[in-house]
Formats: structure tokens, sequence, C-alpha cells
């Protein structure tokens, strides 16, 4: 099992274009780790934000009586994909932000699914 600095430096060494990425604490909406490319990128806020989507969709899943679980949520900015990637057991999920114009979407699931899988 990896840190969540293990985690953030694994995904930064393959995707080393990406704006920012965080591992979060679901609960909390507290960062474990991050890594900004952009200056004024301010990763907490980004981090909080993002757990109120996750918790949502939660919700909404629980509300429906679906018996299914949050793999992944994919929000498409106007230049900007932001990619949630939850752990198996859901305590925490990753936040990565990058480039549409410069980041492959399939690569970037591929690299989040294999980084999530040691966050339990």
């Amino acid at each position: 099992m990896s840190t969540p600095k293990d985690t953030i430096q694994g995904i930064v060494g393959e995707l080393p274009t990406l704006l920012a990425v965080a591992v979060v604490e679901t609960e909390t909406g507290m960062p474990l780790a991050s890594h900004t490319n952009i200056a004024d990128f301010d990763i907490e806020t980004a981090a909080a934000y993002n757990t109120e989507v996750v918790k949502a969709k939660l919700k909404a899943i629980q509300a429906l009586k679906l018996n299914q679980t949050v793999q992944d949520i994919l929000l498409t900015l106007t230049d900007q994909l932001h990619l949630l990637k939850l752990s198996a057991d859901g305590s925490k999920f990753i936040y990565l932000a990058v480039n549409s114009r410069d980041t492959n979407l399939a690569q970037a699931r591929q690299i989040m699914k294999a980084h999530s899988a040691s966050l339990n």
C-alpha cells in the first residue's frame, strides 16, 4: 500500500503536464497530498468543492436505491478535464485536472485507475 504522497508522485511522473492532482479524504474534503503546476491553482478549494460533487452523487445513488458504486466522475470544462477517481472503499478519491488539448482522456483514466488501487 502506498501513501497519498507516493500516489501523487506516481501520477505526476506519468502525466507531467497535468494542471493539478490531489488525494482527497472523502469525508472531510481535506487533501492528504497534492501537487500543482499552476501557481494560482487553489488545490484546497478545488478539493473541498469536488468532495461536494462526490457526496452529491453518492446521495443520489442512495436516494434512487441503486445497487451501484461510483467508480469515477468526469467533468468536461471549456479547455480542461477534471477527473475524480474513488478508492475501492470510497474513503478517498484522486482529483486530477488536465488540459484537454494535451492530455489523452483514456490514458489519464488508466493512470488514475492504476494509482487508485493502492489507496486503501
